[in-house]
Protein backbone atom coordinates (compact mmCIF):
# COMPACT_ATOMS: atom_id res chain seq x y z
CA UNK A 1 0.00 0.00 0.00
CA UNK A 2 2.59 2.58 1.03
CA UNK A 3 5.00 1.78 -1.80
CA UNK A 4 2.12 1.67 -4.26
CA UNK A 5 0.62 4.96 -3.11
CA UNK A 6 3.94 6.77 -2.96
CA UNK A 7 4.70 5.67 -6.48
CA UNK A 8 1.35 7.05 -7.63
CA UNK A 9 2.42 10.48 -6.46
CA UNK A 10 4.93 10.37 -9.33
CA UNK A 11 2.56 8.90 -11.90
CA UNK A 12 0.71 10.74 -14.64
CA UNK A 13 -2.21 8.44 -13.93
CA UNK A 14 -2.78 9.96 -10.48
CA UNK A 15 -5.11 12.67 -11.80
CA UNK A 16 -7.40 10.09 -13.40
CA UNK A 17 -7.32 7.96 -10.24
CA UNK A 18 -8.23 10.89 -8.00
CA UNK A 19 -11.09 11.91 -10.26
CA UNK A 20 -12.50 8.38 -10.11
CA UNK A 21 -11.93 8.25 -6.37
CA UNK A 22 -13.93 11.44 -5.83
CA UNK A 23 -17.00 9.81 -7.35
CA UNK A 24 -16.65 6.74 -5.13
CA UNK A 25 -15.99 8.82 -2.02
CA UNK A 26 -19.15 10.86 -2.47
CA UNK A 27 -21.11 7.61 -2.38
CA UNK A 28 -19.24 6.33 0.66
CA UNK A 29 -20.09 9.38 2.72
CA UNK A 30 -23.69 8.18 3.26
CA UNK A 31 -22.81 5.19 5.48
CA UNK A 32 -23.65 5.39 9.19
CA UNK A 33 -20.49 5.39 11.32
CA UNK A 34 -20.20 3.12 14.33
CA UNK A 35 -19.97 5.07 17.57
CA UNK A 36 -16.70 4.68 19.43
CA UNK A 37 -18.72 3.56 22.45
CA UNK A 38 -20.46 0.83 20.39
CA UNK A 39 -17.28 -0.66 18.94
CA UNK A 40 -16.82 -4.23 20.23
CA UNK A 41 -13.71 -5.24 18.26
CA UNK A 42 -10.71 -3.48 16.75
CA UNK A 43 -10.90 -4.58 13.12
CA UNK A 44 -7.75 -3.86 11.12
CA UNK A 45 -7.18 -4.09 7.36
CA UNK A 46 -3.77 -5.58 6.58
CA UNK A 47 -1.56 -7.44 4.11
CA UNK A 48 -0.90 -11.10 5.08
CA UNK A 49 2.63 -11.15 3.58
CA UNK A 50 4.35 -7.80 3.67
CA UNK A 51 7.05 -7.54 6.33
CA UNK A 52 8.14 -5.36 7.99
CA UNK A 53 4.63 -3.87 7.88
CA UNK A 54 2.37 -6.87 8.56
CA UNK A 55 1.86 -10.58 8.04
CA UNK A 56 -0.51 -13.32 9.16
CA UNK A 57 1.90 -14.25 11.93
CA UNK A 58 1.39 -10.67 13.23
CA UNK A 59 5.15 -10.08 13.21
CA UNK A 60 5.14 -6.65 11.54
CA UNK A 61 5.36 -3.31 13.28
CA UNK A 62 1.86 -2.40 12.12
CA UNK A 63 0.63 -5.57 13.86
CA UNK A 64 2.42 -4.54 17.05
CA UNK A 65 0.94 -1.04 16.95
CA UNK A 66 -2.52 -2.55 16.41
CA UNK A 67 -1.95 -4.69 19.51
CA UNK A 68 -1.12 -1.55 21.50
CA UNK A 69 -4.36 0.04 20.32
CA UNK A 70 -6.44 -3.03 21.15
CA UNK A 71 -4.98 -3.07 24.66
CA UNK A 72 -5.68 0.64 25.10
CA UNK A 73 -9.29 0.15 23.97
CA UNK A 74 -9.77 -3.06 25.94
CA UNK A 75 -11.04 -4.74 22.77
CA UNK A 76 -10.17 -7.95 20.91
CA UNK A 77 -8.16 -7.53 17.70
CA UNK A 78 -9.27 -8.99 14.38
CA UNK A 79 -7.83 -8.72 10.87
CA UNK A 80 -9.18 -8.68 7.37
CA UNK A 81 -6.29 -9.89 5.23
CA UNK A 82 -5.83 -8.83 1.64
CA UNK A 83 -2.64 -8.22 -0.39
CA UNK A 84 -1.84 -4.52 -0.62
CA UNK A 85 -2.23 -4.35 -4.34
CA UNK A 86 -4.76 -2.59 -6.54
CA UNK A 87 -8.18 -2.98 -4.92
CA UNK A 88 -6.92 -3.23 -1.33
CA UNK A 89 -9.23 -0.52 0.04
CA UNK A 90 -12.18 -1.79 -1.98
CA UNK A 91 -11.76 -5.30 -0.58
CA UNK A 92 -11.07 -4.24 3.01
CA UNK A 93 -12.00 -0.82 4.40
CA UNK A 94 -14.94 -0.35 2.03
CA UNK A 95 -16.08 -3.96 1.89
CA UNK A 96 -19.17 -5.12 3.80
CA UNK A 97 -20.13 -8.59 4.97
CA UNK A 98 -23.13 -9.52 2.79
CA UNK A 99 -24.80 -11.37 5.66
CA UNK A 100 -24.53 -8.68 8.36
CA UNK A 101 -23.90 -5.50 6.37
CA UNK A 102 -20.99 -4.78 8.72
CA UNK A 103 -17.79 -3.39 7.27
CA UNK A 104 -15.05 -6.01 7.30
CA UNK A 105 -12.45 -3.72 8.91
CA UNK A 106 -12.21 -0.17 10.16
CA UNK A 107 -8.57 0.89 10.23
CA UNK A 108 -5.65 0.93 7.78
CA UNK A 109 -2.45 1.20 9.79
CA UNK A 110 -0.25 3.12 7.37
CA UNK A 111 -0.94 5.44 4.45
CA UNK A 112 0.78 8.60 3.16
CA UNK A 113 -0.86 11.76 4.47
CA UNK A 114 -1.72 12.58 0.84
CA UNK A 115 -3.96 9.47 0.77
CA UNK A 116 -7.24 10.22 -1.03
CA UNK A 117 -9.25 7.05 -0.38
CA UNK A 118 -9.92 7.51 3.31
CA UNK A 119 -10.01 9.96 6.21
CA UNK A 120 -6.47 10.23 7.57
CA UNK A 121 -5.03 10.94 11.00
CA UNK A 122 -2.10 13.18 11.74
CA UNK A 123 1.20 11.53 10.73
CA UNK A 124 2.84 9.28 13.30
CA UNK A 125 6.20 8.89 11.59
CA UNK A 126 8.20 10.12 8.63
CA UNK A 127 10.73 8.05 6.73
CA UNK A 128 12.65 8.31 3.49
CA UNK A 129 13.67 6.19 0.53
CA UNK A 130 17.14 4.71 0.81
CA UNK A 131 19.97 3.45 -1.35
CA UNK A 132 21.01 -0.04 -0.27
CA UNK A 133 24.00 -1.84 -1.73
CA UNK A 134 26.26 -4.81 -1.31
CA UNK A 135 29.41 -3.99 0.64
CA UNK A 136 31.43 -6.11 -1.80
CA UNK A 137 30.00 -4.27 -4.84
CA UNK A 138 31.66 -1.35 -6.67
CA UNK A 139 29.60 0.92 -4.37
CA UNK A 140 31.13 -0.60 -1.25
CA UNK A 141 33.29 2.41 -0.35
CA UNK A 142 30.80 5.25 -0.89
CA UNK A 143 29.77 7.24 2.19
CA UNK A 144 26.99 9.41 0.73
CA UNK A 145 24.40 8.69 -1.97
CA UNK A 146 25.82 11.38 -4.29
CA UNK A 147 29.20 9.64 -4.29
CA UNK A 148 27.54 7.02 -6.48
CA UNK A 149 27.67 9.44 -9.42
CA UNK A 150 31.36 10.19 -8.87
CA UNK A 151 32.38 6.58 -9.55
CA UNK A 152 34.47 6.00 -12.69
CA UNK A 153 32.45 5.86 -15.90
CA UNK A 154 33.43 2.25 -16.57
CA UNK A 155 32.27 1.29 -13.06
CA UNK A 156 28.95 3.09 -13.49
CA UNK A 157 28.39 1.41 -16.84
CA UNK A 158 28.44 -2.04 -15.27
CA UNK A 159 26.09 -1.38 -12.36
CA UNK A 160 22.69 -2.98 -11.90
CA UNK A 161 20.44 -0.98 -9.60
CA UNK A 162 16.96 -2.20 -8.71
CA UNK A 163 14.18 0.40 -8.67
CA UNK A 164 10.40 0.27 -8.44
CA UNK A 165 8.64 1.91 -11.35
CA UNK A 166 7.23 5.41 -10.96
CA UNK A 167 9.14 6.04 -7.72
CA UNK A 168 11.60 8.79 -6.67
CA UNK A 169 14.58 6.46 -7.07
CA UNK A 170 13.84 5.90 -10.74
CA UNK A 171 13.60 9.65 -11.32
CA UNK A 172 16.81 10.30 -9.36
CA UNK A 173 18.87 7.78 -11.33
CA UNK A 174 17.39 8.86 -14.65
CA UNK A 175 18.20 12.52 -13.91
CA UNK A 176 21.85 11.51 -13.48
CA UNK A 177 22.03 9.58 -16.72
CA UNK A 178 21.79 6.08 -15.21
CA UNK A 179 18.72 4.92 -17.11
CA UNK A 180 20.57 1.92 -18.57
CA UNK A 181 21.72 0.80 -15.12
CA UNK A 182 18.19 0.49 -13.75
CA UNK A 183 16.58 -2.91 -13.24
CA UNK A 184 12.85 -2.27 -13.01
CA UNK A 185 10.46 -3.86 -10.53
CA UNK A 186 6.68 -3.45 -10.78
CA UNK A 187 5.13 -1.45 -7.98
CA UNK A 188 1.84 -3.28 -8.47
CA UNK A 189 2.80 -6.97 -8.47
CA UNK A 190 -0.18 -9.28 -8.94
CA UNK A 191 1.60 -12.21 -7.25
CA UNK A 192 0.63 -12.21 -3.52
CA UNK A 193 3.75 -14.25 -2.74
CA UNK A 194 5.91 -11.29 -3.79
CA UNK A 195 6.69 -8.37 -1.48
CA UNK A 196 8.97 -5.34 -1.91
CA UNK A 197 11.57 -6.62 0.55
CA UNK A 198 12.51 -9.42 -1.80
CA UNK A 199 14.58 -7.02 -3.88
CA UNK A 200 16.99 -7.00 -0.91
CA UNK A 201 16.36 -10.39 0.63
CA UNK A 202 16.70 -12.29 -2.63
CA UNK A 203 18.10 -10.32 -5.55
CA UNK A 204 20.62 -8.13 -3.76
CA UNK A 205 21.72 -10.97 -1.49
CA UNK A 206 22.17 -13.29 -4.48
CA UNK A 207 24.28 -10.66 -6.31
CA UNK A 208 21.76 -10.21 -9.09
CA UNK A 209 21.91 -6.51 -8.22
CA UNK A 210 24.67 -4.20 -7.01
CA UNK A 211 22.22 -1.85 -5.32
CA UNK A 212 18.55 -0.99 -4.96
CA UNK A 213 16.45 2.00 -3.97
CA UNK A 214 13.62 1.09 -1.60
CA UNK A 215 11.24 2.72 0.86
CA UNK A 216 12.95 3.32 4.22
CA UNK A 217 11.09 0.84 6.48
CA UNK A 218 11.75 -1.96 3.98
CA UNK A 219 15.40 -0.93 3.64
CA UNK A 220 16.01 -0.69 7.38
CA UNK A 221 14.40 -4.01 8.23
CA UNK A 222 15.97 -6.16 5.53
CA UNK A 223 19.41 -4.53 5.72
CA UNK A 224 19.40 -5.12 9.49
CA UNK A 225 18.75 -8.82 8.78
CA UNK A 226 21.84 -8.92 6.54
CA UNK A 227 23.96 -5.98 7.68
CA UNK A 228 27.21 -7.92 7.37
CA UNK A 229 26.81 -7.84 3.59
CA UNK A 230 24.53 -4.88 2.83
CA UNK A 231 24.76 -1.15 3.66
CA UNK A 232 22.08 1.55 3.74
CA UNK A 233 22.26 5.25 2.91
CA UNK A 234 19.07 7.34 3.40
CA UNK A 235 18.23 9.67 0.51
CA UNK A 236 17.48 13.35 1.06
CA UNK A 237 14.93 15.35 -0.87
CA UNK A 238 16.27 18.00 -3.22
CA UNK A 239 16.47 19.22 -6.80
CA UNK A 240 12.74 18.71 -7.24
CA UNK A 241 12.76 15.07 -6.07
CA UNK A 242 10.89 14.17 -2.87
CA UNK A 243 12.25 11.16 -0.97
CA UNK A 244 10.79 11.58 2.53
CA UNK A 245 7.10 11.13 3.31
CA UNK A 246 4.93 11.40 6.40
CA UNK A 247 2.82 8.35 7.26
CA UNK A 248 -0.61 8.39 8.90
CA UNK A 249 -3.49 5.97 9.48
CA UNK A 250 -6.83 5.93 7.66
CA UNK A 251 -10.49 5.22 8.36
CA UNK A 252 -13.58 5.48 6.15
CA UNK A 253 -14.86 8.86 5.11
CA UNK A 254 -17.60 9.92 7.49
CA UNK A 255 -16.03 8.19 10.51
CA UNK A 256 -14.69 11.40 12.00
CA UNK A 257 -15.34 10.32 15.61
CA UNK A 258 -13.38 7.11 15.03
CA UNK A 259 -10.61 8.99 13.25
CA UNK A 260 -10.33 11.35 16.22
CA UNK A 261 -10.20 8.40 18.60
CA UNK A 262 -7.40 6.84 16.55
CA UNK A 263 -5.54 10.16 16.73
CA UNK A 264 -5.88 9.93 20.50
CA UNK A 265 -4.55 6.38 20.48
CA UNK A 266 -1.52 7.49 18.47
CA UNK A 267 -0.80 10.27 20.96
CA UNK A 268 -1.42 8.01 23.96
CA UNK A 269 1.01 5.40 22.63
CA UNK A 270 3.47 7.85 21.06
CA UNK A 271 6.57 6.72 22.94
CA UNK A 272 5.80 3.02 22.54
CA UNK A 273 5.20 3.51 18.80
CA UNK A 274 8.54 5.26 18.34
CA UNK A 275 10.28 2.48 20.27
CA UNK A 276 8.63 -0.11 18.01
CA UNK A 277 9.63 1.74 14.85
CA UNK A 278 13.22 1.96 16.01
CA UNK A 279 13.25 -1.72 16.95
CA UNK A 280 12.45 -2.47 13.28
CA UNK A 281 15.38 -0.21 12.27
CA UNK A 282 13.24 2.22 10.31
CA UNK A 283 15.21 5.31 9.22
CA UNK A 284 13.16 8.09 10.84
CA UNK A 285 13.53 11.70 9.67
CA UNK A 286 12.07 15.05 10.62
CA UNK A 287 10.11 17.42 8.36
CA UNK A 288 13.35 18.64 6.80
CA UNK A 289 14.61 15.15 6.08
CA UNK A 290 17.15 15.18 8.91
CA UNK A 291 17.72 11.85 10.69
CA UNK A 292 16.08 11.54 14.10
Amino acid sequence: MIVNTLSNLYSKRILRQLAAAAVVLSALSVHTPVSAQERDTLRVCADPNNLPFSNEGQEGYENKIAELFAQSLGLPLEYTWFPQRRGFIRHTLRSQDPATGQFKCDLVMAVPIQFELGLVTDPYYRSTWALVFRKDSPLGEIKTPDELFALPAETLAGLKIGVFDQTPGAIWLSSHGLLQQMVGYPTLNADPAEYPGRVIERDLHNKELDAAIVWGPIAGFFVWNDDENIALLPLRSGNGIRFDFAIAMAVRYGDKEWRDQVKGLIEQNKDAIEELLRSYHIPLVDENGNPL
